[in-house]
């Protein structure tokens, strides 16, 4: 069996600057929860997205609890919430005992479409509470577009950019427009921490806030006292030690995700029927993954799954909306099928920042030869 090519793996910097955060979080016994590691972590992403205030937690999806709780989000509420994305995106929402409407995506940029998000503002009005938008696969949104309807509409906005760390919009850091940005420090992300995530905002009364509901909303009191409901989800200090490591290489991670992805564009993008997600003038994005389509009269993604599969290769397919999924079928949705006609027609291709060229070489022969020859 040849050596296993990942689709996206924890990558640790040859430097070993984690290493070198956890031993000092160690030899310092700073092992608990909290210490230094955190608030340099929250400290160093916020000044490496511009953003004001950052607080470290346990995953992206607590982030995104901890935004809409922030924002006011409750039992009656609707959040108007990306369809085409993973369903850690819109959980959250059902923790707050509000409802979900899914926008659908458009083709310019395989995120929310602002004409659904605005017919979804004349279904609903009033009772919408939140705009939860995703920067898919590392692909910007159209933030102006979006940040015009939230603003005229008066409604929050927060943005999952569990994907595109390193992404910009008009030279400005995915996750930065909002009310509140997310990002995410999965095993699978463009940098790791194992598991983690970050909730950055410009009001730094309201991340104080999230910081108080994460540490199980302890009182300031000799005693134990809570006035509130709390929840643990605060980093500890070992993860975000690992996190302080990571960001060093950030820059080189998401210029090695680019190099994948414009590999890919020159050695496939000739094959009938294939084209690529959609990179703008306005966007440059971290490529978190490289995402391919195939032509309805082409090879059909699954062979190329299955072809890539066999020769121990990982890839999948684009996300499946979730309107689509069983949980949230009852649920509204808004929009005219661009992200099912994505996933039905999309293939993530291996976007491992360890990979060589041999490797990359190794993927486009096998998916190459899926195709006739006289194509």
């Amino acid at each position: 069996m040849s050596k296993k090519i990942w689709l996206a793996s924890p990558h640790m910097s040859d430097e070993g600057y984690e290493q070198s955060y956890v031993k000092e979080a160690f030899d310092t016994n700073w092992i608990a929860p909290l210490g230094p590691n955190v608030e340099g972590f929250e400290q160093e992403l916020a000044a490496s997205v511009a953003a004001k205030h950052a607080a470290a937690l346990v995953s992206g999806t607590a982030a995104i609890h901890m935004a809409l709780k922030a924002v006011g989000v409750g039992k009656g509420d609707i959040v108007l919430c990306q369809d085409l994305t993973f369903s850690a995106t819109a959980n959250p929402i059902l923790y707050q005992n509000a409802t979900p409407v899914f926008i659908d995506s458009d083709y310019e940029t395989w995120n929310m479409d602002p004409q659904a998000l605005e017919e979804a503002f004349a279904k609903y009005n009033n009772k919408i509470k939140a705009v939860l938008i995703v920067h898919l696969y590392g692909l910007s949104a159209n933030m102006d577009k979006i940040m015009e309807i939230c603003k005229k509409h008066r409604t929050p906005l927060i943005e999952d950019a569990a994907e595109s760390l390193g992404t910009t919009y008009k030279g400005k850091h995915t996750g930065t427009f909002g009310d509140f940005g997310i990002y995410s420090f999965n095993g699978n992300k463009i940098i790791t921490t194992s598991g983690g995530g970050m909730l950055v905002s410009g009001n730094g009364e309201k991340i104080e806030k999230v910081r108080f509901w994460s540490t199980q909303s302890r009182d300031k009191a000799r005693h134990y006292q809570h006035s509130e409901l709390g929840f643990n989800y605060r980093m500890s200090n070992i993860v975000a030690g690992i996190g302080r490591g990571q960001l060093k290489v950030l820059n080189q991670r998401v210029a090695k995700k680019r190099y994948i992805f414009e590999y890919y564009v020159r050695e496939l993008g000739g094959l009938k029927g294939v084209a690529f997600m959609p990179v703008n003038d306005w966007n440059k994005p971290n490529c978190w993954l490289s995402v391919m389509t195939l032509g309805d009269d082409v090879v059909r993604p699954i062979e190329v799954m299955e072809a890539l599969e066999r020769e121990n290769i990982e890839s999948r397919p684009v996300w499946k909306p979730l309107h689509l999924q069983p949980f949230f079928a009852e649920y509204d949705y808004i929009g005219q099928g661009v992200g099912e006609k994505l996933f039905h027609s999309g293939i993530c291709l291996p976007s491992d920042t360890k990979m060589t060229d041999e490797e990359l070489s190794r993927v486009c022969t096998i998916i190459k030869g899926l195709w006739r020859r006289d194509v």
